[in-house]
């Protein structure tokens, strides 16, 4: 598509901002309610381009969830810090008072489901005259810049993922730790394909995480943790990012089957608020058969990773 660009609908504009993922979308007014054929138009670019950002928008938070409907079910985050009215939003308000927390990694949200979100929605209502910016890397892109050979090696690899950043919240308390034990039941490790298929494109994606994946399924601890260490880089290529500086009333839409970001938290202590809502998604798949890797067992004993905790057990207290 090229820099200015008509989608399928008259009414959308479609600008790309970046190379690998982002464009802006203009044209339309979402405190209205949006014809099939809009829709349409904006979930093609959403697919297509991985990040949307909606400028000059001056829409309430039940605006922003009437839009996020339109795209599926709300989820509801287990740990973030959400409205007591509407527990489906997040607030993030952070300030000298409550500096922000752990969003300054690479990550895409909540892959410890087993169901990892379809997409996140994330608004703007008050930002600092500088700083918080938000980066975002197209993981699709990602994926096809690895070599040929290293394509073929991680293909049908399965990786662990866990809710580890979160259990920093629990205190070591015996009450904090029924609770914790209460999560683990309800978010037990999952493991996803490293390479995941993008359910509508068909697009490889690389799926692994610093922030939420532990191990590579059956592989030496050693090596899960080399290769993991090579595959999280990836993230890190700016050719493959979207650089994206807040405003008011600026709302960003992104595939969080396809995307990572990383919230930079440079802006602390001025203060930056925004709104969060999360889109309900499927369970990751693989267009390629999983590989069935044999244990690997070192002299001094087995050191494979497993499905729990990346093969380690709480210790007895």
């Amino acid at each position: 598509m090229p820099d200015e660009a008509m989608a399928t609908d008259s009414e959308v504009r479609v600008r790309r901002i970046a190379t690998a993922c982002g464009v802006e979308i203009d044209g339309i007014d979402l405190t209205q309610p949006l014809s099939n054929s809009t829709f349409s138009a904006i979930e093609t670019a959403f697919v297509e381009h991985e990040v949307l950002v909606f400028r000059d928008q001056e829409i309430s938070t039940e605006d922003q969830k009437t839009f996020g409907r339109r795209f599926g079910d709300l989820t509801v985050h287990p740990f973030a810090p959400s409205s007591g009215d509407a527990p489906e939003l997040i607030v993030f308000d952070n300030d000298a008072d409550n500096p922000p927390w752990g969003t300054d990694v690479w990550h895409s949200d909540e892959t410890f489901r087993a169901e990892p979100p379809l997409g996140t929605m994330l608004r703007a209502l008050i930002v600092p005259d500088y700083g918080g910016d938000t980066l975002f890397t197209s993981m699709s892109a990602a994926y096809e810049g690895l070599s040929d050979r290293m394509q073929q090696f991680i293909s049908g690899l399965e990786a662990v993922h866990d809710f580890k950043p979160f259990r920093n919240l629990f205190e070591s308390d015996p009450a904090s730790r029924e609770k914790l034990r209460a999560f683990e039941d309800r978010y037990p490790p999952v493991s996803h394909p490293v390479v995941r298929a993008h359910p509508v494109s068909g697009r490889k994606v690389l799926f692994v995480n610093p922030q939420f994946t532990l191990a590579i399924k059956g592989m030496d601890e050693d090596e899960s943790q080399a290769l993991l260490k090579l595959l999280f880089h990836q993230a890190e290529i700016p050719e493959y990012q979207y650089r994206h500086r807040w405003a008011p009333n600026t709302m960003v839409l992104w595939d969080n089957r396809s995307v990572q970001h990383y919230a930079i938290h440079d802006y602390f202590p001025k203060r930056r608020k925004l709104e969060r809502i999360t889109i309900k998604g499927d369970r990751p798949f693989s267009s390629d058969p999983v590989v069935d890797i044999a244990v690997v067992r070192s002299r001094k004993g087995s050191r494979a990773i497993s499905d729990a905790h990346g093969g380690h057990t709480p210790k007895e207290t």
